[in-house]
């Protein structure tokens, strides 16, 4: 008899870290293992970030804090929705948590209820059905196909609606397809939302400053006030600032929600790491100049490793207008054969295939949701990329 909780077996661990430990254990192992499976930046935190969370600890800021935190990062993230989202919110409506990723889980734990339902569109970032599962909730996956640019239309959200549900999650620009919702998709999205007053809405929007569009980037209750009440805007400083380590994510909402979700903070975590909270504060507050940089050095990586990809046979992918992904279409090679002798069946045949064959770690796309895909992050540098690409390549080459 198990000593477990019956709940976890109803969840999985977050394939793309078990991919990336099996790429370290690889590594150590001796074997020459590029992993294009983890989503952080290869950039270094910015210095004075890292100076402020070294100032933090010389002035002896190392105690509690708020549970969800400091009066002066929920200020600064208030200012960081008026400037950048025109969303103004109150420091009461905000909560800080130990990173975006926790700020997702509270705000499940404290509204679903057993019955109730989440529309996820799929592909989605792997841990957000599991995350519901947890909270002892429903993943009611709307499946977003290629041909519709991996987003939900106003149809297929309409469909998926029911009165049991509770959430709908829209995550852009996303991982792992790196979709990015025009004014007008969020606009007409807004509209069938608008007719369903039961239903709210989590924008993940941890991808905001890696936008290639060319357009300034915009999320629903920016387009549409009237859903603003019940609007859960998540946000951190992980993916744009190169901070993933230091954890700190935040999330803005009506403050009945956001109350909840800090009694269930104070129950669990308590609050984020102060000197953590320091840095987050510099990084909101300091110089943003190197957020175009860092786009630039992605876009340039994406253009390329774009062309190197649909140099392969049998692999295809678009331009994706924001984060750092790829999301690669392997239908091509479905049904050949390795030179051992076994059949490439599914994505994560594929993936095993480029892992045992090719020394190239990447996430297949049954992990998110939509088959036959492998996500790539070229959050890298582009020798790396140029590699793993040439791997690829010589590893399909020999596929019968």
């Amino acid at each position: 008899m198990s000593d477990l909780a019956m709940r976890l077996s109803a969840i999985k661990p977050s394939p793309t870290l078990s991919l990336n430990k099996k790429a370290l254990e690889m590594r150590a192992q001796g074997h020459d293992v590029i992993a294009l499976s983890a989503g952080e930046p290869d950039f270094r935190t910015p210095p004075w970030i890292c100076e402020a969370g070294k100032k933090a600890i010389d002035d002896g800021k190392t105690l509690y804090t708020d549970v969800v935190g400091t009066p002066a990062l929920r200020k600064a993230v208030a200012q960081k929705f008026l400037k950048e989202n025109s969303l103004e919110y109150d420091p009461s409506q905000i909560i800080v948590s130990t990173g975006g990723k926790q700020v997702l889980f509270n705000a499940f734990m404290a509204t679903l209820n057993p019955g109730d339902e989440v529309i996820i569109p799929a592909p989605y970032w792997v841990s957000y059905p599991d995350m519901v599962i947890l909270a002892g909730g429903t993943p009611i996956f709307a499946v977003c196909p290629e041909k519709d640019g991996f987003k939900i239309t106003p149809e297929v959200l309409s469909q998926a609606i029911t009165p049991r549900t509770k959430w709908l999650v829209l995550n852009s620009p996303s991982n792992p397809t790196g979709a990015v919702y025009t004014k007008d998709e969020l606009r007409v999205l807004a509209d069938v939302l608008l007719k369903n007053p039961h239903v709210l809405t989590l924008c993940d929007d941890i991808y905001e400053h890696i936008l290639y569009t060319g357009e300034p980037f915009v999320t629903l209750a920016q387009i549409e006030p009237r859903l603003k009440d019940r609007v859960l805007t998540l946000n951190g400083v992980s993916k744009a600032y190169a901070m993933t380590g230091w954890r700190i994510g935040f999330g803005a909402g009506p403050k009945h929600l956001i109350t909840a979700m800090g009694t269930l903070q104070s129950q669990s975590t308590s609050n984020p790491c102060s000197i953590a909270q320091e840095a987050a504060l510099a990084a909101l507050e300091g110089p943003k100049d190197f957020l175009k940089d860092f786009k630039e050095s992605f876009q340039s990586r994406r253009d390329r490793t774009v062309a190197l990809i649909n140099a392969v046979e049998g692999l295809s992918c678009g331009a994706p207008d924001g984060a750092f992904y790829l999301y690669v279409s392997c239908q091509g090679l479905l049904g050949r054969t390795t030179p051992d002798g076994g059949c490439l069946d599914t994505d994560s045949d594929v993936c095993a295939y480029f892992l045992e064959k090719a020394n190239v770690a990447v996430v297949p796309g049954v992990a998110f949701g939509l088959s036959p895909y492998f996500r790539i992050s070229y959050a890298t540098s582009q020798e790396t990329l140029d590699e793993a690409c040439t791997r690829l390549k010589k590893a399909v080459s020999v596929l019968k």
